[in-house]
């Protein structure tokens, strides 16, 4: 398990949930839920740098058949432009039913959906990057693709 801070990022339409794991990679945690908009950018790359992120964790939706779907180019774009503001790397990891996982963790700790909006993506995110920390750990390799910042320059 490589050792190192790394920002787990649920990218939404409306909002961006943001994450971090320990310095050992073990335990991820919900840190903030960025407007998606102006300076959203700007303001993951400034989390990352507070926290001395090494590298930031897209989550890529695919249909459970593993296909593209409606979000997946907005997630694709989103990281190839993280990449390129916070310098550090980026890699997407499948985040089939993140944000269904993180409904129902809330339902399960009595939050209803309505109550529950501002933390949603952040619960996602906290999803997505401890399974790539899991899958880390038990392969003995990096999760998902490494966004490359100079494909079709």
């Amino acid at each position: 398990m490589r050792p190192g801070v790394r920002l787990g990022v649920d990218v939404g339409l409306a909002r961006i949930g943001v994450a971090r794991c320990d310095s050992h990679g073990i335990l991820a945690t919900p840190v903030e839920t960025v407007p998606r908009g102006s300076g959203d950018l700007s303001r993951i790359a400034r989390i990352a740098v507070e926290l001395e992120a090494i590298e930031i964790v897209v989550g890529l939706p695919l249909a459970l058949s593993g296909n593209d779907t409606a979000s997946t180019a907005d997630a694709r774009s989103f990281a190839n432009e993280i990449s390129r503001t916070s310098r550090l790397p980026v890699r997407l990891v499948d985040e089939r039913l993140s944000t269904v996982s993180a409904q129902s963790a809330l339902r399960a700790a009595g939050r209803s959906t309505r109550n529950s909006r501002a933390v949603i993506d952040q619960v996602a995110a906290v999803i997505i990057l401890q399974h790539a920390l899991d899958f880390e750990r038990s392969a003995g390799i990096p999760p998902g693709v490494v966004v490359d910042t100079h494909e079709g320059l």
